[in-house]
């Protein structure tokens, strides 16, 4: 792999993470457009894959007081059902459709955010808990982003912000490592070639990127953070989705 795209894969992991920290989700449907036009669609998921269990890992020390684990277990028990699932589905499909398969989840994501807010709708009870875990987990393995899902069940079920972003970073963690379990028994030849050096700093980059968004948090509202990832967000799945229609 070219040392300018590993520069790139870093910078990129670094963004990612401090979205992830600063907003409690973001890490994904921020980076995912990208690293699938930089890597590909089958080598980008999977290195997503790999990153956020690492974001989420480094970040749940720092929320353990805030975690509803009523709520993990939850959500995380249906989620494993939909990883496995997704990993078996997306390991078969070819490179153009799994890139307008990202860029369609996160543009639908995004809008759906948008539509949500302004909803005056209220779901309670364990069927809506399960079918977001479930949701969730199809959408990780799938294209990589797992956050939507229990984002919109989140504002249905107006479950405030603090809990909410540090229940999912333990949620993150689970579903993510069914996921990476399933792409190593299935399809492992999608491991992105990256040299060691370039693992140990894409670790490095996740921490620093965590550290940088507890600072920024301080001083940046939920509300600016959160315009800022929507705009990278819809600009990378415009790309992935309009470079997956070329590719067919």
């Amino acid at each position: 792999m070219e040392l300018s795209l590993i520069f790139l894969v870093l910078g990129m992991v670094v963004i990612g993470a401090i979205a992830q920290r600063v907003a409690g989700l973001g890490f994904a449907m921020l980076v995912s457009p990208f690293l699938v036009l930089a890597l590909g669609a089958h080598q980008g998921v999977f290195l997503v894959n790999i990153c956020g269990v690492v974001s989420s890992l480094i970040i749940v020390p720092r929320v353990w007081k805030d975690i509803d684990w009523s709520m993990f277990r939850w959500l995380a028990a249906f989620s494993v059902f939909g990883s496995v699932g997704g990993a078996l589905l997306g390991g078969a499909l070819p490179q153009a459709p799994l890139s307008i398969i990202v860029g369609s989840v996160v543009l639908l994501a995004l809008l759906l955010s948008l539509i949500l807010v302004r909803a005056d709708v209220t779901v309670t009870g364990q069927i809506p808990k399960g079918t977001a875990g479930f949701l969730s987990g199809v959408t990780n393995s799938l294209a990589g982003v797992g956050g939507p899902a229990v984002s919109a069940y989140a504002v249905l079920a107006r479950w405030p912000q603090r809990p909410f972003a540090a229940t999912l970073q333990p949620f993150f963690v689970v579903t993510g490592l069914v996921t990476i379990g399933m792409k190593f028994l299935t399809v492992p030849d999608q491991l992105p070639e990256l040299p060691i050096w370039a693992w140990i700093g894409v670790a490095v980059f996740i921490w620093a990127g965590v550290l940088i968004g507890e600072k920024v948090q301080r001083v940046v509202s939920d509300r600016h953070a959160r315009l800022f990832v929507l705009c990278c967000a819809f600009f990378g799945a415009i790309t992935a989705l309009v470079s997956g229609l070329r590719a067919l």
